[in-house]
């Protein structure tokens, strides 16, 4: 919801100190952060078996539908004998399954192309680019700067219902959200970028933005980029 991201080398050293286990929540990360798209693990050099538990989704990066867990052999056979999502949930079909496989094949380069590796860096690209054109025009962005989660603060309840209707009528779609999903004064417009993304259609969404901003009087921030 912020689009930050832990400080896990930290978190590391601590679960090492104190003898914990470490459950890392890559929903937002997989196929988007790292060099190879490998997730926030990759994204600061750190080692996978460090990590007891990793969760991520197979609906974002992949295009797909439902998700992961990895751990040991030991903790996967537990889940699978224990857990109620896994005993109750439908088995996944064959073309949600090639779905997921097609898309891993892609971004790891095993289908003898660079597409993953180019989508990776255009969504990096995309990321910084509409990060700091957000934040030149005067608004608050939360969150990590390679993250391509981009929270934009509309801080009023009130604001929140006119940004989204208002974009909505210029050509523009956002998501927009609000309290309980957030604290009650942290409402906000809540955009993924894609590597789908062209420099022409971030440009488009930063102006209509900005627009609106000035109506709605968002701009609350003085930073200088």
């Amino acid at each position: 919801m912020e689009g930050s991201v832990i400080r896990l080398p930290e978190v590391i050293q601590l679960k090492k100190k104190y003898k914990a286990y470490v459950y890392l929540d890559e929903a937002h990360s997989i196929g988007a952060l790292g060099s190879t798209g490998r997730g926030v693990v990759e994204y600061f050099g750190l080692n996978p078996r460090d990590i007891d538990v990793m969760m991520g989704t197979f609906t974002k990066s992949f295009g797909a539908a439902g998700g992961y867990i990895a751990g040991t052999k030991q903790l996967i056979n537990h889940l699978r004998l224990n857990s109620h999502a896994s005993i109750y949930s439908p088995t996944m079909c064959p073309a949600v399954c090639q779905q997921i496989l097609s898309s891993m094949s892609i971004i790891m380069g095993r289908d003898g192309t660079l597409e993953g590796k180019k989508r990776i860096e255009q969504l990096k690209w995309n990321t910084k680019y509409f990060r700091r054109e957000l934040i030149k025009k005067g608004f608050i962005i939360y969150g990590n700067d390679n993250s391509p989660v981009v929270p934009l603060l509309v801080f009023f309840p009130t604001k929140l219902g006119a940004i989204n209707r208002m974009c909505i009528e210029k050509g523009l779609g956002i998501c927009v959200v609000g309290f309980p999903a957030t604290p009650i004064i942290e409402s906000r417009a809540r955009m993924c970028l894609s590597a789908a993304h062209t420099k022409d259609n971030l440009d488009q969404a930063i102006a209509i933005l900005s627009e609106v901003g000035d109506e709605l009087m968002l701009k609350y921030s003085k930073k200088k980029v």
